[in-house]
């Protein structure tokens, strides 16, 4: 099963670091952000991934042609003209990357509908690349293959500031783009979605759609997404706070990294 991981956003609300980088390449603990996530999804085998690229994409392609110079010891020698030895033979990163140019002016859906010409499977999963969490990746998919919906979007709960859902048991019967009533018990949508190769149907070849909107109301109307609700740790890295709380939590405690 491949995963898609959307990573063309501007991130303006972190202008201190992607005025240099897109924001999945944010580093947490010497690493971007984008690395962390894929390490989670690895950890429960899913190792195929499909990287939506666009503002600033060439320097996510950069760190995955040079994925073994970025994160090893290396000896370059300027006698044998391209002969670099590597020294660090720890890194066990046994995963297919597939890196699409999506746009730099793109919504997530369309990125999506791009990058889904390269899913083959009957099912693939989504998530954003700016947040972590430490949700089961297995029971998310099991949840998603029980119900036999089209979609499954997992349900957080951190404190509201973002768009959120409401609930009819494990349907979703409404996706709110931003929050409606901030004393709502519901749960927020925090990525995490699995769907059917069928639901790339439903995306309009249109780069302004998003995700969010018109695909998740075709799919609500049709009372086709299902909800994995996740009561564990969940972080998105909107802010530069949001980026300095999760260096602090890598030093400290860093819930979400559940592999060795």
């Amino acid at each position: 099963m491949k995963t898609i991981i959307l990573c063309g956003g501007m991130g303006t609300r972190l202008r201190e670091e992607t005025e240099y980088k897109p924001k999945p390449m944010v580093e947490i603990g010497g690493k971007p952000i984008l690395w962390h996530i894929m390490k989670h999804y690895a950890h429960y085998g899913f190792k195929e991934f499909i990287l939506a690229l666009g503002y600033k994409g060439n320097i996510i392609r950069d760190y995955f042609l040079n994925y073994y110079s970025y994160n090893s010891d290396i000896t370059v020698s300027l006698q044998d003209v391209g002969k670099v030895t590597y020294h660090n033979t720890s890194i066990k990163d046994d995963w297919n990357v597939t890196l699409v140019e999506t746009g730099s002016e793109s919504m997530t859906g369309y990125r999506v509908k791009l990058a889904g010409k390269y899913i083959t499977e009957d099912n693939f999963m989504v998530t954003y690349g700016d947040a972590v969490s430490d949700v089961n990746l297995e029971e998310l998919l099991k949840c998603h293959v029980a119900h036999g919906m089209i979609g499954t979007v997992t349900g957080v709960y951190p404190p509201s500031r973002f768009g959120d859902l409401e609930t009819n048991g494990n349907n979703v019967i409404k996706f709110y783009e931003k929050v409606k009533d901030p004393d709502r018990q519901e749960p927020i949508n925090g990525g995490y979605f699995v769907f059917k190769r069928e639901f790339l149907d439903l995306i309009p070849k249109d780069p302004s759609v998003d995700l969010e909107r018109l695909p998740m109301k075709k799919l609500t109307d049709k009372s086709q997404l299902a909800i994995f609700r996740h009561k564990g740790f969940w972080q998105c890295m909107d802010t530069y706070r949001d980026n300095q709380l999760l260096e602090k939590m890598w030093k400290e405690n860093p819930v979400w990294k559940i592999w060795d």
